[in-house]
């Protein structure tokens, strides 16, 4: 009896003793190999770092979903960190990813040949609009062959260089550039030819590839806090804002086209970096953030924006406004030729100019429009110069390419000459086979192989890469204003 009192009394004692509930974690978990052995690991890491929404309260969701859209104020964001050589920056949304970015049908086919955003990308899609373009077998031979070219000349912790040299290639393709630290860009202007030619890390021939490529970008975003919001930078060496344009429009194009959830950070991340480094005064983007802009990074700028916007992401009117804005002040002739910096006519900065107005809203009967395009048609394509071939090329195409379209000639001679001229000077043999490289061009000297290889493959891929501007569907994809 004496020893059950005892034993009553302690296990009572011990009731009573308080005990801490267990500390709930909140944080992100990175799992990442450390940097200096990236470069030896030939089969990436799936992505590591993950949100756990699933261990969060169910109060503090909606806070979770804001901080991932970047639109509350510093004080309240978490601090995250990642330095250049950590892992992929992956947010995944198991939760809440339909809330932030509805479900969209931009692979999917909507009527014959018709369809908005990227739509023109998928299988079902692409070879009627190769037929009814323009496009030949030829010219998807190429593609191809450009495809297995910047496979080949994949460095092992998946970027590319502009100086190809220094990976697989070991120097037995000639014309490397002279930007050597600058491989963000590069590895998105590899990457873009495999995203239109519909070729994603979730499926495709080149599954792998387009994997590894998005891992290296992820891994290289500096992530900071600018004008009151998280940030995420891509810019890189002799790049500058060019490469982060670049990459930035790879991880829209890849999340819109997939609906990964652990993209949409970067994504969103990268054009919140485009929305501060926008000249507050001007309106346009230059090398360095707020700089006074040029045509040339600000067409950039915006194909990213347009890309994001497609893809649900959050894109400010204001940006839009300031792009507007910018453009007005580099216009001439009413607004069918553009400049550099300012007002002027050349024939690159015109063909900018004009793609980015026909996003920005002109209808297809605006006077200017119609005169820009007459100015580029009577030049036509270029021998040799690949950046105003890939923009007036798109100028065409979404002007006049459409059967049926006012102008439809124009597009018809146009494409004639400037796809069998592509065809016809693509490297043929050797180990540069599938590539091209086209002497006396400022950006061929400086991007080498991979930049001339990138332009001349999305030249080819016009005629899917993205929908007509002015079909039925396109008033879905108009920036907000």
């Amino acid at each position: 009896m004496v020893s059950g009192v005892i034993h009553f009394a302690l296990l009572l004692a011990l009731a009573l003793i308080p005990v801490s509930p267990k500390k709930k974690n909140e944080s992100l978990v990175i799992d990442a190999p450390p940097a200096e052995q990236i470069e030896q690991i030939e089969e990436l890491p799936e992505e590591k770092i993950e949100l756990r929404l699933d261990e969060v309260m169910a109060d503090e969701r909606s806070e979770v979903v804001q901080v991932l859209q970047n639109v509350v104020d510093p004080t309240d964001a978490p601090a995250v960190s990642v330095d250049v050589e950590a892992a992929p920056v992956s947010v995944e949304l198991s939760d809440f990813g339909e809330e932030t970015a509805p479900k969209s049908d931009l692979l999917a086919m909507v009527g014959a040949a018709t369809g908005s955003g990227l739509s023109g990308r998928g299988a079902a899609m692409r070879g009627q609009m190769v037929a009814m373009l323009g496009g030949t077998d030829a010219s998807e031979a190429a593609v191809a062959a450009a495809l297995k070219w910047f496979a080949e000349h994949q460095n092992l912790d998946g970027s590319w260089s502009f100086d190809h040299r220094t990976g697989p290639c070991q120097g037995r393709c000639p014309n490397a550039g002279s930007l050597h630290d600058c491989r963000t860009g590069a590895t998105a202007m590899a990457l873009l030819p495999f995203l239109g030619a519909g070729q994603t890390h979730k499926e495709g021939t080149y599954k792998e590839t387009v994997r590894r490529g998005l891992y290296f970008l992820t891994s290289q975003m500096r992530i900071k806090n600018e004008g009151g919001r998280q940030a995420g930078d891509l810019a890189q060496g002799g790049g500058t804002m060019y490469s982060h344009g670049l990459a930035a429009i790879v991880l829209c194009e890849a999340y819109a086209m997939t609906q990964d959830r652990t993209l949409l950070g970067p994504a969103q991340l990268s054009l919140n970096h485009i929305v501060y480094a926008q000249d507050p005064i001007g309106g346009g983007w230059r090398y360095a953030p707020r700089q006074p802009g040029d045509t040339s990074v600000v067409g950039w700028q915006l194909m990213a924006l347009k890309s994001g916007h497609m893809a649900y992401l959050a894109v400010p009117p204001a940006t839009v406004q300031g792009a507007i804005k910018f453009l007005d002040s580099v216009q001439a002739d009413g607004g069918a030729k553009y400049g550099y910096t300012g007002p002027g006519q050349g024939p690159g900065t015109t063909a900018v100019g004009l793609l980015c107005r026909m996003y920005l809203g002109w209808k297809q009967d605006h006077p200017a429009l119609k005169r820009g395009v007459e100015f580029l048609s009577q030049r036509g394509p270029s021998p040799n110069n690949m950046y105003y071939n890939y923009y007036a090329t798109q100028v065409m195409r979404q002007y006049c390419g459409e059967p049926g379209s006012p102008g439809h000639d124009m597009w018809e001679k146009w494409n004639t000459k400037m796809r069998d001229q592509l065809v016809s000077t693509q490297e043929k043999n050797g180990h540069a086979k599938g590539s091209w490289f086209f002497a006396g061009e400022h950006g061929s000297e400086r991007g080498g192989r991979v930049y001339a290889t990138s332009m001349a493959t999305m030249i080819l891929e016009v005629y899917y890469r993205h929908m007509p501007i002015y079909g039925k569907q396109a008033t879905t994809d108009d920036f907000p204003l």
